[in-house]
């Protein structure tokens, strides 16, 4: 019960971060995930960033249509506990939410942190609806 009220603290001042997410992965360590809707790929603030991450890896999942496959994309980890990535700023294959009208889904992502040999070390996941 602790670990869920400061999961769920620790979202409070993160707009779109799951609290009830935690990490995908029960074996790996919980990263916080909060994204904001723009043109191009979303916004993220990833925290929770081991150390020993070189790559953050993204992808997005439509929950009303989770066969779609809406890709995601990756940046490299910046060596900090705390990563923003702005506005477009990730490469990969991306095609953004769109259901159809009046239809609002629930987008979640979610973000893989890897080490230098591409192996998992840390997961977090956020959801957001759209059109919000």
């Amino acid at each position: 019960m602790t670990r869920a009220f400061l999961l769920a603290a620790a979202c409070i001042g993160l707009a779109g971060c799951n609290a009830g997410g935690g990490a995908p992965n029960a074996n790996l360590p919980a990263m916080n995930v909060a994204f904001t809707w723009c043109s191009g790929t979303p916004a993220f603030t990833i925290g929770n960033i081991p150390a020993t991450a070189k790559m953050l890896s993204f992808r997005m999942i439509d929950q009303q249509a989770p066969g779609y496959n809406h890709g995601g994309g990756t940046v490299p980890a910046s060596g900090k506990a705390t990563q923003t990535i702005p506005c477009g700023g990730l490469s990969g294959s991306y095609t953004g939410p769109n259901p159809p009208p009046p239809q609002i889904h629930d987008y979640q992502w979610t973000v893989t942190a890897l080490d230098a040999g591409g192996q998992p070390v840390a997961a977090g996941r956020a959801t957001r609806k759209f059109p919000e």
